[in-house]
């Protein structure tokens, strides 16, 4: 399902966008707070992207390269996961290379993402994980709707070490 705001394109990942995703997924400060170390090649962007394809396939994710036009080069990534339509819920994720930040791209990708799960998928909850520190992701969701819930102590293990994630959440009627 591809998906379109004022700026953006949003298309279905696809293994060929492994190089314009490694942008950001190679770059330690874009990866700072995610659950996994920066990747080290387009290959192994590729194998990411070729592990999720029957999580894909089974409706349980929907994952999109975001791109300035519909050919153009993949500047960013966006995903509804853990997709559960019987309890009308997902998790919302994003990632976007740096080059970009700051230009209100991730904001105007989630509110669509947001709007599709809610207006299209019927959802009547999202909710969003990150990493404690991760303060650019805290100002987004909370523009977004989002509120805190609760800290998840201890939820993954990064470079050897135990991290705090934070958990928001946001129901359908709290104004997207």
């Amino acid at each position: 399902m591809n998906l379109q705001t004022q700026r953006l394109h949003l298309r279905p990942v696809r293994i060929n966008d492994a190089a314009e995703l490694f942008a950001g997924r190679g770059d330690p400060e874009v990866m700072k707070y995610w659950d996994w170390p920066a990747q080290e090649s387009v290959d192994q962007v590729r194998t990411v992207i070729q592990n999720h394809l029957a999580e894909i396939a089974s409706g349980r994710t929907q994952w999109w390269a975001v791109a300035m036009s519909p050919r153009g080069p993949a500047i960013g990534e966006v995903d509804l996961s853990e997709i559960d339509l019987h309890h009308k819920r997902a998790e919302v994720g994003f990632l976007f290379r740096r080059t970009v930040w700051g230009q209100g791209l991730a904001r105007e990708a989630m509110e669509r993402v947001m709007r599709y799960g809610f207006d299209e998928l019927g959802l009547e909850r999202l909710s969003a994980r990150f990493h404690a520190g991760n303060e650019a992701s805290r100002g987004l969701l909370e523009k977004l709707g989002f509120a805190y819930e609760g800290t998840l102590r201890g939820h993954v293990i990064r470079d050897s070490e135990r991290r705090d994630c934070l958990l928001y959440g946001r129901s359908g009627n709290s104004g997207a």
